[in-house]
């Protein structure tokens, strides 16, 4: 068993005490991505589309450093401030990811850090 810590800077870093993801063998478990700069550390916009973009950006990034990607995941949770922003979540997986789509919930809370209105976390493979 063999067990790395992912870190990359085309990704933003952690705002707090965990890793931008952990690799367990051919298994990527992936901290929480806001729709952050990683250069500024700053929200790309307060518009949703632009920060599911910046999401999988940011998801994209660190999948990369850990050897996989976007069509290796898994499952995915999707945590929203606003669930009628649902569907557009959809719209961006559907020009993302190929049928079969991977494993999802998306969950609607009152807060994300940096007042972001989105965050996703995944499980992805290697293989």
């Amino acid at each position: 068993m063999t067990i790395e810590y992912i870190q990359t800077d085309k990704a933003p870093s952690a705002i707090g005490a965990y890793s931008q993801a952990v690799k367990l063998d051919n298994t990527i478990y992936l901290s929480g991505q806001i729709p952050l700069t990683p250069e500024k550390m700053e929200i790309v916009s307060e518009d949703i589309e632009i920060q599911i973009k910046q999401v999988f950006v940011n998801l994209s990034h660190v999948l990369n450093a850990s050897g996989s990607s976007l069509n290796k995941i898994l499952k995915l949770n999707v945590y929203l401030i606003d669930l009628s922003h649902f569907s557009l979540v959809n719209e961006h997986m559907e020009s993302i990811f190929e049928k079969p789509y991977p494993a999802r919930a998306a969950i609607g809370i009152n807060k994300l850090p940096k007042d972001a209105l989105i965050e996703i976390d995944a499980i992805a493979t290697t293989k």
